[in-house]
């Protein structure tokens, strides 16, 4: 019998996210041969075979703590060369520019603009919406892609944010969500998959997309 083969799965830790909570998700879901780590060390996310960018908070703190940590050159490694996952924050944190903090540069993986939803956003009927989006929302697939596998179309996932991502490449765009207008919460290309949403807080939808992600190949 052929040996099984080992595989890891890097959390970075950059000093923000929720990563308790996230490496907690992929152990629920993972197998006896995958490993999770959360780390700080560009040499452990180089040698990962997959790697997840989680985020919570302020797009500057987390673009200047990727910076200050020294770890932009491994993500940048990561999502050139093996199967990788942004989530919340870590989906702005790949576009090119963000309008929060009166502006920031981003990692620029997706040309493109993290947006603010405005203090008198609304919804179609002109009623008041609240910003920062907040709870349960519903996700429309706009393609098929592996890490969609056995999660039904118009599932909800658990949101908390003020600002939403526009690629300029919208054939990138992977999901979908209305609040007061369609806007993308999933881009995918190649290796890289980014969501808006938390799985790690979105129940059997959000824990079957990080079960997804352990057994993706990288491959769309």
């Amino acid at each position: 019998m052929s040996e099984v083969k080992k595989s890891t799965v890097a959390v970075i830790d950059y000093g923000m996210g929720n990563l308790h909570s996230v490496a907690k998700a992929l152990e629920h879901v993972a197998d006896e041969n995958t490993t999770v780590v959360v780390t700080s060390d560009p040499a452990v996310i180089d040698a990962a075979d997959r790697v997840l960018l989680p985020g919570v908070g302020a797009i500057r703190d987390c673009i200047g703590e990727m910076h200050r940590a020294g770890l932009v050159p491994s993500i940048h490694k990561a999502m050139a060369e093996k199967p990788f996952l942004a989530i919340c924050v870590g989906i702005q944190a790949l576009m090119a520019h963000s309008e929060e903090s009166n502006g920031v540069d981003c990692l620029s993986h997706f040309q493109g603009n993290a947006l603010f939803f405005g203090e008198k956003h609304k919804d179609h009927d002109g009623s008041k919406l609240k910003v920062p989006h907040m709870g349960w929302n519903q996700v429309k697939q706009t393609i098929k892609h592996p890490l969609w596998k056995s999660i039904p179309d118009n599932a909800r996932f658990y949101f908390v944010h003020s600002f939403y991502v526009v690629p300029e490449n919208k054939e990138e765009i992977a999901g979908t969500c209305d609040y007061g207008f369609d806007f993308c919460v999933a881009l995918a290309r190649d290796n890289v998959f980014a969501v808006q949403f938390h799985p790690e807080k979105s129940h059997k939808d959000g824990l079957q997309l990080y079960k997804n992600f352990i057994h993706w190949d990288g491959k769309a």
